[in-house]
């Protein structure tokens, strides 16, 4: 898996990174949002790229 593919995932609601990941940007331009399960906040909160 190379750096320059590598993203950050945010949960929207406390602002923690809480994932990381990775996605092709040559087909996805805009920025990938997806629900995952929050530690913080114990329980399934939007999460966003950040940079």
């Amino acid at each position: 898996m190379s750096q320059d593919n590598l993203i950050k995932l945010e949960c929207t609601a406390c602002k923690t990174v809480n994932y990381h990941s990775s996605k092709n940007k040559k087909t996805l331009k805009s920025r990938l949002e997806m629900k995952k399960f929050c530690k913080q906040c114990k329980k399934h909160e939007g999460h966003k790229e950040t940079k």
